[in-house]
């Protein structure tokens, strides 16, 4: 398989720095194996900032080459926690990880912390691939509320997992990808901002990688801004 991707990230209207980091920060294609990932840092001042940009660096290092991605995660969550160990001025600091690993068989390898998220588009149809570790997720799943009572819940933005805070538990699922397959990565500053269904619309253009990912980025500051916004979008292809 071959797959194409663009990456972007903007701060937003609202927020004055940027917490996101994403891995690569530039267009590119591959064959495959390769990996590409965000992050949304967040803990305060600066300590979003450094530990999304913490836990990309050690999540996009060199290990072996059969290192997997949720050990790239692991490694990602190591790298924050010692950070705090060395500096208790940014106690408290985390960040979400969304991370794809493209194999050349056509396998995508995920691994996921927190509400950032993977979407897949196939044939017009968008589908959610991750969970968001959140309050109000875990109450939807319990029946307490509604997903139409989560948008407006108060407590919508606790999220109930994330690196940097100890020992974590990481989502790993793999998807056979199929050849005209979407696939996007993103904070949840595109999310909590744009429909799932304009979302699939934009996607589902034939617009080009770089195009897409910046018409997203687009849209969120449209509709407010109000985080920082941060995407990658991959085309695959035979």
């Amino acid at each position: 398989m071959k797959y194409v991707w663009s990456t972007g990230t903007h701060v937003g209207r609202v927020r004055e720095g940027n917490e996101d980091s994403v891995f690569p920060d530039e267009p590119g294609s591959s064959e495959g194996p390769t990996f590409l990932m965000v992050a949304d840092g967040m803990g305060g001042a600066v300590a979003g900032e450094v530990a999304s940009r913490l836990a990309v660096e050690a999540a996009s290092a060199d290990p072996p080459e059969e290192a997997t991605p949720e050990e790239r995660v692991l490694a990602a969550n190591r790298a924050v926690v010692d950070a705090t160990r060395e500096d208790p001025s940014l106690a408290g600091m985390g960040t979400t990880m969304t991370l794809v690993q493209l194999d050349a068989d056509g396998r995508a390898e995920f691994a996921h912390v927190g509400d950032s998220r993977a979407y897949l588009l196939r044939s017009g149809e968008l589908r959610l691939l991750t969970t968001d570790h959140t309050l109000v997720h875990e109450l939807i799943e319990l029946g307490r509320i509604t997903p139409e009572e989560a948008e407006h819940h108060p407590h919508r933005h606790l999220i109930t997992r994330v690196l940097g805070l100890g020992p974590i538990g990481v989502d790993t699922f793999t998807l056979d990808v199929e050849d005209g397959d979407r696939i996007l990565l993103c904070s949840d500053g595109l999310n909590t901002m744009v429909s799932d269904f304009t979302i699939q619309q934009l996607l589902d253009t034939d617009q080009g990688v770089d195009p897409t990912a910046w018409a997203l980025i687009e849209h969120a500051n449209t509709a407010g801004g109000l985080d920082n916004t941060t995407v990658v979008v991959i085309d695959v292809s035979r």
